[in-house]
């Protein structure tokens, strides 16, 4: 159970949880958490008025966005949340889910989720103490930034919905953080997984040795030299990059199509090496990387991101494993995940239910989160207990 320190403030207002259809079961799991740690309180304050509502068998409020024939939707919440303190969370990622248009099936794409987003916001019609979106893969992240004629999506998504009156939108290793200048005056929280992946790591390699001589970390493309500085300062090991090499006179599938990777770094001959990115889409960078560090004679290839798209499906990452490429692929439950990844040997689900019940336990009584978007003290006593056990098996 959490520490009670958020116990010394009065809750914003009772909490009311809103997991969208995209993300039901990832919901479930957060409303268990947020039982179980408030039914577990002592304080005396609990039953003051302040408190009303506080203590329930579940925080979830029945919402729906059912759809006419045409096509067209409306968003209905089927219990009052007025004064509420509502947290909305919302998978646009979700293809699974499909609807009916015309006699044909739709499958919902990420504008269809956060269409259905707004018109819960709009069932809640202002009479809420405060809306807070939690949406794990923020809406048009990778249309971040403008540089020629084309639309700014994700801006123009975020203040759509501050000017909703959403006051806080909490989402996790966002593409590129800076979009959240479009919402200045508005509260935006971009949120890690470093611990957790470690975590997930660390239980389905036990044995893993963590220094500078047997591991390190390794940065796919330029863009996540940040992410992937951060992990390897963390575990105290060197950093590689990759940066990608390509052919600016021709376009495919809308982009320019790689033609190398080149490596910056030092010799990752024997090493066990982490590659750590934001997502993985198709699939094709992250092997090609893999290729390029076994031709550099590394050791075991772990391959991690907080979003696994994989949206050409898993055959590509079937092959590397039986080639020996890859030994473990790790992604989190942020969005949606098929029953053919999750019964993949090399796949390492990471769950983040736990984490976004803690930042609502804290928001919900306007506490710091800040212990919780800088995780050093909990990676620190991770790699404590980690080394523990390699001295046990050593001795």
């Amino acid at each position: 159970m959490p520490d009670t320190e958020q116990l010394q403030t009065i809750p914003v207002g009772p909490l009311a949880f809103i997991p969208m259809a995209s993300c039901a079961s990832l919901g479930q799991q957060v409303d268990q958490h947020l039982v179980k740690w408030r039914n577990e309180r002592e304080n005396e304050h609990t039953s003051t008025i302040h408190f009303n509502g506080y203590l329930k068998d579940s925080y979830i409020i029945p919402a729906k966005t059912p759809r006419f024939g045409s096509g067209e939707a409306k968003g209905v919440i089927n219990e009052s949340v007025r004064g509420n303190d509502v947290y909305i969370m919302v998978d646009v990622c979700n293809y699974s889910l499909t609807y009916s248009l015309c006699g044909y099936t739709n499958h919902m794409s990420p504008d269809d989720h956060f269409q259905d987003l707004k018109r819960i916001i709009a069932a809640v019609g202002g009479k809420a103490r405060r809306v807070n979106v939690i949406m794990p893969f923020l809406y048009e992240s990778r249309q971040h930034r403008r540089t020629a004629r084309e639309s700014l999506d994700c801006a123009m998504a975020l203040q759509e919905l501050t000017n909703m009156g959403v006051e806080t939108i909490i989402t996790f290793d966002a593409h590129d953080p800076r979009v959240q200048n479009a919402i200045p005056l508005k509260g935006f929280e971009t949120v890690s997984c470093t611990y957790q992946f470690l975590k997930g790591l660390l239980r389905a390699e036990p044995d893993l040795a963590i220094d500078s001589d047997h591991l390190m970390v390794i940065s796919p493309d330029e863009g996540g030299t940040s992410r992937a500085v951060t992990f390897a300062n963390y575990l105290g090991v060197d950093l590689g990059m990759f940066y990608k090499r390509r052919d600016y006179t021709r376009v495919v599938d809308g982009k320019n199509p790689i033609v190398a990777h080149e490596f910056l770094g030092s010799n990752v001959e024997g090493k066990n090496v982490l590659i750590i990115d934001d997502m993985i889409s198709s699939g094709d960078s992250m092997i090609d990387v893999a290729k390029e560090l076994k031709r550099r004679k590394a050791n075991k290839v772990f391959a991690a991101a907080t979003f696994g798209l994989f949206t050409n499906g898993m055959e590509k990452f079937d092959k590397a494993y039986e080639a020996g490429l890859i030994d473990r692929v790790l992604t989190t439950n942020l969005i949606y995940q098929t029953p053919e990844l999750l019964s993949r040997p090399y796949y390492v689900n990471v769950d983040l239910s736990k984490y976004i019940a803690l930042l609502i336990d804290n928001l919900n009584h306007n506490a710091s989160v800040q212990h919780l978007l800088i995780p050093t003290d909990r990676i620190n006593r991770l790699l404590e207990h980690h080394k523990e056990h390699l001295n046990e098996i050593n001795k």
